[in-house]
């Protein structure tokens, strides 16, 4: 293997076990190369595996099957050479910023004055020098994170995983931390030789990245590449860099073979992992789109920037528009179906309606819960009933997300009622006998 190679995954499969001990496969088949001198980024929807591939190559879970190497060496736990920086901060709230910094030398049996010496630069060169006695709850959230990310470099690895590490921040504080990190990068003021990032913001990839890799959802696999030549430091506003986040935008929102035949979405399944997305922003994001300058139709970059959220709150927006019949997405453009223009000119009472017929036409896990409640002679069932079922497909926390989202847009649409003190589904009290 070339010696500039610094992780290397190949044929790479992850699942995970469901509650009745079936499989269900999160990665399949992904193959990955990290070379010395390259920043990636990995994109995807929420099930497409993102943060378990970061975990496979640092070691904290294995694959299940296929290879993954640092260095030619098989990685059968946490490398020395590989550091992660989490989304969480994930600081010790007991231990001051310095010893935050200095745990991963502790680890390692560096001895404490070299621990002490070394962290004290750290934090100079990350911008926190002189905060090495604060306690985590008197920083803000943009230097906690620059804690985190010195305890990661303080090490001096070759790779740095960096996994949503700034969509915990404010867009201002975000933005400038990541142009710290890439001045540090280009100036090679630290050790790392590869950087990997996993991000829902599609800016950030473009302005960080040398390649940008898209995985598919559920299972994860590598989708679609883009490579990236412009010089850094990039200007956000350029033809270039726009026109790469408008080819980004188009591959994250690239419809199946299957969609693209038949010009309408596949039929969800009853574990379909629905959008986390509310009522509030599928509305929103519908009456921007139809309101002027857009008029039903819009380039989604233009529509991001009018909106003025995050790509990782607007994305499962967009998808469940489309899921809803309300609007199509297509490279990278989100237009209103003949319903959505209908639905963003009705009064409220009429879009509950609309809403709600949408919902058991196009998502079963919804029909499910209505039907089983008209079953019932009293109209109602426990939300166990329906957990149980969700997580013979999906992990406990994605059940439990999956079913807040079904509940929360059946009860706008008035297809069902819930009582959050006992956690009862039932039918609605016009229709309950």
């Amino acid at each position: 293997m070339s010696q500039n190679v610094l992780i290397n995954l190949k044929g790479v499969d992850k699942s995970f076990q469901t509650a009745d001990g079936t499989p269900s496969s999160v990665l399949e088949q992904v193959d990955f190369t990290l070379a010395e001198g390259e920043i990636v980024a990995l994109l995807g929807k929420s099930g497409s595996g993102k943060s378990t591939l970061l975990r496979i190559m640092a070691g904290l879970i294995p694959a299940d099957s296929g290879s993954a190497t640092y260095r030619g060496q098989t990685i059968y736990g946490p490398v020395a050479g590989i550091a992660m920086v989490f989304q969480s901060f994930a600081l010790f709230p007991w231990l001051t910023v310095q010893q935050n910094v200095e745990l991963g030398l502790e680890a390692q049996g560096v001895p404490p004055e070299e621990r002490e010496k070394r962290a004290d630069a750290m934090l100079d060169l990350i911008g926190l020098a002189g905060f090495g006695g604060a306690l985590p709850r008197e920083l803000s959230g943009g230097m906690k994170q620059r804690v985190g990310i010195a305890r990661g470099l303080v090490t001096g690895p070759d790779v740095l995983l960096m996994d949503e590490a700034f969509s915990a921040l404010d867009v201002l504080t975000g933005e400038t931390l990541r142009d710290d990190i890439l001045e540090m990068w280009e100036e090679k003021r630290i050790p790392t030789k590869g950087i990997l990032i996993v991000s829902h913001n599609i800016e950030e990839a473009v302005m960080m990245s040398d390649r940008i890799l898209v995985l598919s959802s559920s299972p994860g696999r590598i989708r679609s590449e883009i490579k990236i030549s412009l010089p850094r430091p990039r200007n956000p506003d350029s033809a270039e860099v726009r026109a790469l986040i408008d080819e980004v935008y188009a591959l994250m929102t690239m419809r199946t073979p299957q969609e693209a035949t038949t010009g309408v979405a596949v039929q969800a399944h009853l574990s379909y992992r629905l959008p986390e997305t509310d009522v509030a922003h599928i509305e929103g994001v519908l009456d921007l789109l139809a309101a002027p300058p857009f008029n039903g139709r819009a380039d989604l970059p233009e529509l991001t920037e009018e909106a003025k959220l995050p790509d990782e709150e607007l994305f499962p927006t967009y998808e469940a528009l489309g899921l809803l019949g309300l609007a199509q997405v297509e490279k990278g453009d989100i237009t209103l179906t003949a319903l959505g223009h209908g639905y963003a000119q009705a009064a409220h009472i009429r879009r509950k309606e609309i809403f709600g017929q949408q919902l058991l036409t196009h998502v079963p896990l919804a029909t499910h819960i209505r039907q089983s409640l008209e079953r019932e002679p009293n109209g109602s069932l426990s939300e166990k009933r329906f957990l149980d079922t969700l997580e013979e497909f999906l992990k406990e926390e994605e059940a439990k997300r999956v079913l807040e989202v079904v509940v929360e847009w059946g009860r706008y649409g008035e297809v069902y009622e819930y009582d959050y003190h006992t956690g009862q589904l039932k039918l609605p009290e016009n229709e309950a006998e």
